[in-house]
């Protein structure tokens, strides 16, 4: 875990500056990795902050040209730190990687 300090944007001229923990996203890696080889879904609280995982479906979703919906996971506060993982290209393939820190100070 690394710790960092985020800004929150509040009323104007407002922004307090606060520390948090920022998982290693090897491990968070890791931990979705775990969950889509196990095809289940979960949501739940993992390194201090809410996650969620939802297996592959092949339900075609709406307004898109994909045949099927994606596995996805995701944790974190948008906005804040947010990080996901959504196997677009199919179930055996990597990941596309989204990594949202714009709340991050550095």
């Amino acid at each position: 875990m690394l710790t960092v300090k985020v800004k929150i944007h509040a009323q104007e001229g407002y922004e307090p500056i606060l520390p948090l923990a920022i998982p290693d996203l090897k491990e968070v890696r890791s931990f979705a990795s775990h969950l889509h080889a196990l095809g289940a879904r979960w949501q739940g609280e993992i390194f201090g902050w809410q996650a969620e995982y939802t297996p592959e479906s092949g339900q075609k979703p709406e307004d898109s040209a994909m045949t099927f919906t994606p596995a996805d996971f995701w944790i974190g506060e948008s906005g804040i730190w947010f990080f996901s993982l959504m196997w677009e290209n199919g179930r055996d393939n990597a990941p596309v990687e989204l990594l949202d820190e714009r709340g991050v100070v550095k």
